[in-house]
C-alpha cells in the first residue's frame, strides 16, 4: 500500500487572499484552508455549519494568526449569504485572489425511488451553489481589473462515469465540469483562470452520513493504491491549480484518482 507523506508548504500562495466554501471540518474544504495557510495565504472560510465553522476558525487562527483567518456562516443555496461571504473578503483584504468552491451534497438513492426534493437539494447545493459562488468570484475579480485571479471548483470522477444510486450527484458534478469550461472562456477575457479537481474517494468522518459503509469499502477496494485519498492530497492539487505553477491552465478538470474513464 502506498503511504502518503505530508508535503510542507513552499510559499506558493504568499500574500494571496482565498475564499473557501464548506471549509469547516475534516474534509477537502478544511484541508484546503489549512494547506493555503501553510502556503502563505490569507483565508476567508464559509460553511453552513456555524458551530463547526467557529471551531475551525478558532483553531486555525490560533495556529496561523487571527489576521490571516476569518469566517462567516454561508449556505451556498442562499444568494444573500454568498454575497456576504465575498463582501467580507473584500472588506478585510481589499479583494480576493483565489476562490475554492468546495460545497457539495451527496447521497445514495435509486432513480425510481428518488424524490423531487432529493434531486433538487443535491443540485441546488452542488451545482447551483458552485454557480452562485463562481459568479460572485468573477464579478469581484473582473471589477478589480488586476487579472491573475483563480477559481477552483470541486467536481468528482462521478461526473465522468456511471454509478448506481448517484444520478443526482453525478448530474450535478458533470454540470460543475461544464460550468468550469464555460466560465473559463468568459473569465479569460479579464485574466482569470477557472479549473476543477475531480477526486474519487477522499475519506472523512462526515462521508459515512451520506453513503453506506459497504459502498465506501467497495470504492476503496477499486482504487489503484488500495486506499482512499486523504483530503490533504486533494488539497495539494487545489494548491497547484491556485498557484502560478498552473498559469496556463484554464477550463480543465484534473482527476485526482486513477479512475478517470
Amino acid at each position: 500500500m502506498n503511504e502518503p507523506r505530508y508535503v510542507p508548504g513552499h510559499h506558493l500562495l504568499e500574500d494571496r487572499t482565498a475564499v473557501v466554501t464548506a471549509a469547516a471540518g475534516a474534509g477537502i474544504g478544511g484541508a484546503t484552508a489549512r494547506r493555503f495557510l501553510e502556503e502563505g495565504a490569507r483565508v476567508v472560510l464559509g460553511d453552513a455549519h456555524a458551530r463547526r465553522l467557529e471551531e475551525t476558525e478558532r483553531a486555525l487562527a490560533a495556529e496561523f494568526g487571527a489576521d490571516r483567518v476569518a469566517a462567516l456562516p454561508c449556505d451556498v443555496t442562499d444568494e444573500d449569504q454568498v454575497r456576504a461571504l465575498f463582501a467580507l473578503a473584500e472588506r478585510l483584504h481589499g479583494g480576493l485572489d483565489v476562490v475554492v468552491n468546495n460545497a457539495g451534497l451527496g447521497g445514495t438513492a435509486a432513480l425510481v425511488d428518488m424524490t423531487d426534493d432529493q434531486w433538487s437539494r443535491v443540485l441546488d447545493v452542488t451545482l447551483n451553489g458552485t454557480f452562485r459562488c463562481t459568479r460572485a468570484a468573477l464579478r469581484s475579480m473582473k471589477a478589480a481589473g488586476t487579472g491573475g485571479g483563480v477559481v477552483v471548483n470541486n467536481a468528482s470522477v462521478v461526473g465522468w462515469r456511471a454509478q448506481t444510486g448517484q444520478a443526482h450527484y453525478a448530474a450535478a458534478k458533470a454540470g460543475v465540469m461544464a460550468l468550469t469550461r464555460c466560465a473559463a472562456l468568459e473569465a479569460a477575457e479579464f485574466g482569470v483562470r477557472v479549473n476543477a479537481v475531480a477526486p474519487s474517494l477522499a475519506m472523512h468522518p462526515h462521508l459515512v452520513k451520506v453513503t453506506s459503509a459497504e459502498l465506501l469499502t467497495e470504492l476503496t477496494a477499486r482504487e489503484a493504491f488500495g486506499r482512499h485519498a486523504e483530503p490533504w492530497e486533494v488539497a495539494n492539487v487545489i494548491v497547484f491549480l491556485a498557484s502560478g505553477y498552473s498559469a496556463y491552465m484554464t477550463g480543465e478538470t484534473v482527476s485526482v484518482s486513477s479512475r478517470h474513464p
